[in-house]
């Protein structure tokens, strides 16, 4: 499947692997530059050389989104390699401990909510003026299913990807008149590494809740969030795209 963009670069949050990554490949197959954006050192370079084994281009770019001034070179690394930024896909983030809000780590509750949320939140602050001064363009930010229901035992999480979809639509109502269309997307549990922790049981409770009978797969995320940052999407703001396998609508 081929998309059409008014712009040639991206830059992809949490790109060393997973969502991320198969974003990362997708958008330089359909002919962005892309700054591949992970604090996985290794993993960021054997992504890059992936993409441009493939015939794509990208440069590799180590960042932590919990620190602005790290988020900010990011933005920079586009600029300097690219020329411009056009796009944006705020995808990094972590899954967090459970457990219910009266018992929960205070720790991980600030990692939490310093990365799904706090990060995006930098990463618009400066990826916005970049893509303004290009002439405008989209961002994708990540939330989850967990952005739009509740589950009792991920207070954490829940708060920052409902976090997620207040900031993206405040940013949207803002920036869309200016030029930068800004939306959220909502997969429901994929296959990836976030989930290498659950065993066999596990696995299949989570597939259970899933009407379509299976997981995810990365590449299908991928698809709706070129798709987001496409021509083709090019009346939708502000809006909550979902991918869950009907899970949201049990």
């Amino acid at each position: 499947m081929k998309y059409s963009f008014s712009g040639h670069s991206v830059l992809v949050t949490g790109a060393a692997s997973g969502i991320g990554a198969a974003t990362a490949r997708m958008l330089a197959a359909n002919g962005l530059s892309v700054v591949v954006s992970d604090v996985q050192a290794d993993a960021v370079q054997a992504v890059v050389k992936e993409i441009e084994q493939a015939g794509g281009k990208a440069v590799g770019n180590v960042a932590d989104v919990t620190q602005p001034d790290q988020v900010k070179a990011a933005v920079d690394c586009a600029i300097e390699h690219f020329g411009a930024l056009h796009f944006a896909v705020n995808n990094a983030g972590v899954g967090g401990d459970s457990g219910p809000a009266g018992e929960m780590d205070l720790d991980g509750w600030r990692r939490l909510i310093d990365i799904n949320l706090n990060g995006v939140a930098y990463g618009l602050r400066y990826q916005i003026p970049a893509i303004l001064a290009a002439g405008g363009g989209a961002i994708v930010n990540m939330s989850s299913i967990m952005g739009l229901v509740a589950n009792p035992t991920l207070p954490g999480y829940n708060a920052a990807k409902h976090g997620v979809v207040g900031l993206s639509r405040s940013a949207a109502l803002e920036y869309s008149s200016k030029g930068i269309r800004i939306n959220t997307i909502h997969p429901g549990y994929v296959d990836t590494p976030i989930l290498s922790g659950f065993d066999e049981a596990a696995r299949a409770a989570l597939v259970a809740q899933h009407p379509i009978g299976r997981l995810g797969h990365a590449d299908e995320i991928a698809h709706a969030i070129a798709f987001l940052l496409s021509d083709g999407a090019s009346f939708m703001t502000g809006a909550c795209m979902v991918a869950d396998g009907g899970y949201t609508s049990i």
